[in-house]
């Protein structure tokens, strides 16, 4: 069986979708090649590398990366799963073959309040993206 390749997206990738790589580089290791774009990629939110250095997992050098750009250079992904919550107005798509699934997660750049409520925030979310991989990978190992 060949190695699934997994592209998760958003809008900037700064936050949902790289909380989620990340998530699925850790549980996952090299069972699944794994990668994270936006639609209009922006910098990283101090927010969602806050919450991620809590831990255990280091984002802060990662760099968000454009969508487009993965495909013009023709990669190719079996499944693409977008992490927009569900009021986006512009959850981007990447075209091809692959499964394609939504898993809506509320945006940590449209928290409001001090630092550490947005951070509070921020770490619901990060939960909830780490109990979603985990749930994935159980299903995957079933099929």
């Amino acid at each position: 069986m060949s190695k699934k390749r997994v592209l998760f997206i958003c809008v900037h990738n700064s936050a949902r979708s790289q909380m989620a790589e990340a998530f699925l580089k850790q549980e996952a290791g090299e069972s699944v090649e794994v990668e994270s774009a936006g639609l209009e990629p922006t910098k990283l939110n101090p927010l969602a590398v806050a919450a991620m250095d809590e831990v255990g997992l280091d984002i802060s050098k990662n760099r968000p990366q454009s969508v487009f750009e993965l495909f013009k250079e023709g990669r190719l992904y079996t499944e693409v799963i977008t992490v927009c919550d569900e009021g986006a107005e512009k959850c981007p798509v990447f075209p091809g073959l692959s499964q394609r699934l939504h898993w809506p997660f509320d945006d940590p750049a449209g928290f409001e309040g001090t630092w550490e409520e947005k951070l509070e925030q921020t770490r619901r979310v990060r939960d909830e993206i780490r109990e979603k991989i985990h749930e994935w990978l159980v299903e995957q190992k079933q099929c």
